[in-house]
């Protein structure tokens, strides 16, 4: 009895705690079941896609080569170019489930975006137990909304995909959404860093292709987050020392 109310309180948090970025989630599903409908992929194909892949960067990665008959190792490896930053995020997450078999592993994996990453790491990247079931269900609150969300707004957009003219620029929107997701998390100055220089990298990289720019800012951003995250502990140690 207890361990169940563990895992339901656990449960509960991480759908809350998940909850302020949906409306984001949302508007992204959308945008990306208009933008696959638009871009010439069937209705049924579009829904087909966003169930399985999961991804929008790798389906609006991937949308315009199926649709010019690209071959087919073109399109899944530019969508691992895309998402290569959920490399990073496995890692991250690692500690936390690798107790548990490979398919549950895989699954969790699937069911991992960039939001439910940031929260969880958020919660619980300086817990000194990793790999618990307030952890687990934690996660699982959080991830099934996401997934929920992402499907039902996708399906939504697959639908209105008819109606809403090229004029809107729902791309635009969708920026502005995220952006609004991101911001309150800048808090500390080496988040700033990163934050800048990912952002200036993605600016100079646009014209590289298959979005290797995409690959070159996460690298760059992470980096420069490091470096500032160490020279801050320096600063600190040696302000502490000289005391």
């Amino acid at each position: 009895m207890a361990l169940r109310t563990l895992r339901r309180r656990a449960f509960f948090e991480g759908a809350r705690a998940i909850a302020p970025g949906l409306i984001a989630l949302a508007i992204w599903g959308i945008v990306t079941g208009v933008a696959m409908v638009k871009s010439g992929l069937s209705a049924p194909a579009a829904a087909v896609m966003s169930l399985l892949v999961y991804a929008g960067s790798a389906q609006l990665t991937a949308i315009p080569l199926l649709v010019v008959g690209a071959p087919l190792w073109l399109i899944f490896g530019a969508g691992i170019i895309v998402n290569l930053r959920f490399l990073i995020f496995g890692a991250a997450m690692h500690p936390y489930f690798k107790h548990m078999p490979w398919p549950k592993r895989l699954l969790l994996g699937f069911m991992n975006v960039d939001i439910v990453f940031v929260t969880f790491i958020g919660r619980f990247g300086a817990a000194p137990q990793k790999g618990n079931t307030e952890q687990l269900w934690f996660f699982i609150g959080a991830t099934i909304p996401c997934w929920a969300m992402w499907q039902l707004t996708s399906l939504i957009g697959i639908t209105l995909s008819a109606s809403v003219p090229a004029s809107w620029s729902l791309e635009f929107a969708a920026v502005l959404a995220l952006m609004a997701l991101m911001l309150p998390l800048i808090k500390t100055r080496p988040a700033m860093i990163s934050v800048l220089a990912a952002g200036a990298t993605a600016w100079l990289t646009q014209p590289w292709p298959l979005r290797m720019g995409l690959v070159a800012s996460t690298v760059v951003g992470i980096a420069a987050g490091m470096w500032a995250e160490s020279q801050l502990h320096r600063n600190i140690t040696t302000t502490g020392s000289g005391s």
